[in-house]
């Protein structure tokens, strides 16, 4: 396959991201696009055609998959409905990459392997902190470092993304939201599997804002060979915060200690009206090029559709990270640890 053709399913935020990362690349082309809002699709279309050719516009899935001028999809939907569309994009015979986290459930999660599986089509679940360069370091450095013992991480946001940038926050939670990027990390990084969790989280907040979903969520989890780990997730910092995402992971191992602050990514920006930190680690134009992390998955990706190889991430590790969510969620219902499936 000389060149992959790319249907992006969802224009808001993330498709537009999407689109961005691909528009430059001479191995893919977006033919198609579909939302749910016919007029943010419009959009997301015009944008792409003024980087290169006009993608045709579909009303709904159904139609994208049923064309012959897309041999892969990326779907940027809201959380909770990956699963199913998933499996009707792999019963196509269309290769796919998912926004973070997989799907919400783990039945769903264990379908859309099944059909990824038996229709043979490539699918990656868009982790790509494993792309950060210094993350990709750490996973190197680590392996010197004997054998993992007590991980940090946390990513936190203003309350901008659940009360602004999503208009779906109450069908998910910080922990969906966020935590899914940092249970992929620090699996990754410790090597392991986590095997039970404990669960705590916070209303108020946003409640009181209309929005009915956690505040905060921390996450006690335990790995299969003795490590343990706490994953942070909160959305209610104030908006002057100087960045969107605070974000620190760190892993203590017997013979040594890796920190990672992405809270700066080198830049400091002083203006009249505000102090803040430009990202510039998983996303940046540079020279008129997209690159970034982002855009490093992403091409990744593109290369194992072409080829027929299989991702760094694989889509059972990905659904690993939904059986631990599902069961830290379980453990705030009941208060009780949770052994994840």
């Amino acid at each position: 396959m000389d060149t992959l053709r790319i249907g992006i399913v969802g224009a808001g935020i993330m498709g537009r991201g999407n689109a961005l990362s691909l528009s430059a690349r001479p191995d893919a082309v977006i033919t198609a696009v579909t939302s749910r809002s016919a007029a943010s699709a419009e959009r997301l279309a015009d944008e792409i055609a003024g980087r290169g050719t006009r993608p045709q516009v579909y009303p709904d899935l159904a139609a994208l998959l049923a064309s012959d001028s897309v041999d892969a999809v990326v779907l940027t939907t809201p959380d909770d409905v990956h699963g199913e569309m998933m499996v009707r994009a792999a019963s196509a015979g269309k290769h796919i990459l998912v926004e973070k986290p997989l799907t919400t459930s783990v039945a769903e999660a264990d379908a859309a392997v099944a059909a990824i599986r038996a229709n043979d089509v490539v699918a990656m679940c868009l982790f790509n902190h494993r792309w950060v360069p210094a993350y990709a370091q750490a996973y190197e450095l680590l392996a010197d470092l004997g054998e993992g013992a007590v991980a940090y991480a946390r990513k936190d946001d203003t309350i901008f993304v659940p009360t602004e940038m999503l208009s779906w926050a109450d069908r998910t939670t910080c922990a969906w939201f966020l935590s899914s990027h940092d249970i992929d990390l620090v699996s990754w990084l410790l090597r392991d599997q986590v095997r039970r969790v404990y669960a705590t989280a916070r209303w108020g907040k946003l409640r009181s804002l209309g929005i009915d979903t956690p505040d905060a969520i921390q996450i006690q989890a335990e790995y299969s060979r003795g490590a343990v780990a706490t994953f942070e997730s909160a959305w209610i910092y104030p908006n002057t915060f100087p960045t969107t995402v605070d974000s620190y992971v760190s892993v203590i191992a017997d013979d040594g200690v890796v920190q990672l602050d992405r809270q700066k990514e080198s830049v400091v920006l002083a203006r009249a009206d505000k102090y803040t930190y430009p990202r510039n680690m998983l996303q940046r134009v540079m020279h008129g090029i997209p690159s970034g992390a982002y855009a490093d998955a992403i091409a990744h990706w593109v290369d194992c559709c072409r080829t027929g190889r299989q991702p760094l991430i694989t889509i059972e590790s990905s659904r690993d990270v939904t059986a631990v969510l599902e069961a830290a969620h379980r453990s705030i219902e009941t208060r009780q640890p949770v052994e994840v499936s």
